[in-house]
């Protein structure tokens, strides 16, 4: 499938059209941002990484009955998916206290929470993506109640599934944004998960040492961010155990290849 022109382009991916009109290609960036886009860096390989972990966890996440945008991987750093109408809300999930929450309330870094805690962002760069209450989704006709309703049955799912799914290969599923978006099909609409799942949007720590895997080592500068993401993808056995040939690298060999 060819791309088309340029629909949209994010922070860490770009959204390009086909030939067909409900169809669209994700292609993964290496750009890394932080604080609402004030620290920015390219780490290379990035997104081939982030391309092959959503892919997997979408893929499971589709057998379980949640319905998402993805239709399949294409290559190392693109995906066909499903074009849908975004609901300009970030829905943030919190199963561990743990950065702007503990600022802003004063809870105890770390602090394990009795429930999963449902938090909403206007999706909004200019503004910071401000935290926002149902009543402003229902009053600004952002989602309808049933949407609402809808999405957060679906969250809770999808936060059972990934806690089990991740302490299996001994990682803490601390917090993660979800994105949904309405698809339109035989002239009904219904609300499906869509953007990207992966250490870019979850907080991971390591089951037994809290060593962060996820993109909190850019935010805080705890070191390399791809041997934490590439740790995040072996174990959840997307990456070879025996394999000396990272992501990166291969990305490298082919960057070589052309020039030559």
């Amino acid at each position: 499938m060819k791309k088309g022109k340029k629909l949209y382009e994010g922070k860490a991916k770009i959204i390009y059209t086909t030939a067909d009109k409900d169809l669209a290609i994700q292609y993964f960036k290496d750009d890394a941002t932080a604080f609402n886009n004030l620290k920015k860096s390219t780490i290379e390989g990035k997104g081939v990484l982030n391309n092959r972990i959503s892919e997997h966890i979408l893929n499971n996440l589709s057998q379980i009955g949640i319905k998402n945008h993805l239709v399949k991987r294409l290559n190392m750093r693109e995906q066909i998916i499903k074009i849908v109408d975004i609901i300009p809300i970030e829905f943030i999930v919190r199963n561990v206290a743990t950065g702007s929450i503990t600022k802003r309330l004063g809870i105890e870094d770390g602090t394990v929470l009795k429930e999963p805690l449902l938090e909403y962002c206007l999706k909004d760069d200019k503004l910071g993506d401000p935290l926002v209450a149902e009543e402003h989704i229902l009053m600004f006709d952002w989602a309808t109640k049933q949407e609402l309703e809808k999405v957060k049955k679906m969250i809770l799912r999808i936060n059972d599934f990934m806690i089990g799914m991740f302490w299996g290969v001994g990682i803490k599923l601390i917090d993660f944004k979800l994105e949904f978006g309405r698809l339109k099909t035989n002239g009904k609409t219904e609300v499906i998960l869509a953007d990207e799942i992966s250490p870019d949007t979850c907080r991971l720590w390591d089951s037994i040492t809290d060593k962060k895997l996820d993109k909190d080592r850019f935010r805080k500068k705890l070191g390399d961010l791809i041997p934490a993401y590439t740790e995040v993808a072996r174990r959840l056995g997307i990456l070879h155990e025996q394999s000396n040939v990272s992501a990166v690298n291969v990305t490298k060999l082919r960057s070589i290849k052309k020039k030559k």
